[in-house]
C-alpha cells in the first residue's frame, strides 16, 4: 500500500512541476569561451542577459548566434547553483525534443 501512495504523490506532482517551467524565445547574440567558462550573450524580451556554463560539463554547448527556446527550470533543479535554464533549437519543441544545453541564467 505504501508504494501505491508514493506513486500517486509522484504522478499528482508532475503537472505542478511542469507548470513551473517557463518557456521564452531568446536570441543568442554572441558566445565566447574564457578559462573554461562558456559565456553566451542573449536578448530576452528586448533585454540583455547572460548565460554561463562550465565547458567540461556534458550539457555545456557553445551555441551559434540565432533564435532558441529557453526553458527556465524550477528552483533547485539543474546542475548549477543559480537559476538554471535549458536551451532548445527554435525548430524543436521543448516539451518533447532533446535540449541543446543547460546554462546558468544571469541578469545583467
Amino acid at each position: 500500500m505504501n508504494k501505491a501512495a508514493v506513486l500517486l504523490i509522484i504522478f499528482l506532482s508532475l503537472p505542478v512541476i511542469a507548470a513551473d517551467k517557463e518557456k521564452s524565445l531568446i536570441t543568442v547574440k554572441d558566445t565566447q569561451v574564457n578559462n573554461g567558462v562558456v559565456i553566451v550573450n542573449v536578448r530576452v524580451a528586448g533585454k540583455a542577459h547572460e548565460l554561463q556554463c562550465n565547458k567540461e560539463i556534458a550539457d555545456c554547448k557553445v551555441p551559434e548566434p540565432g533564435d532558441y527556446w529557453m526553458v527556465r527550470l524550477p528552483k533547485n533543479w539543474g546542475i548549477y547553483d543559480c537559476a538554471n535554464v535549458d536551451l532548445y533549437s527554435q525548430a524543436l519543441d521543448p516539451e518533447s525534443d532533446k535540449k541543446f544545453g543547460e546554462y546558468c541564467f544571469l541578469e545583467k
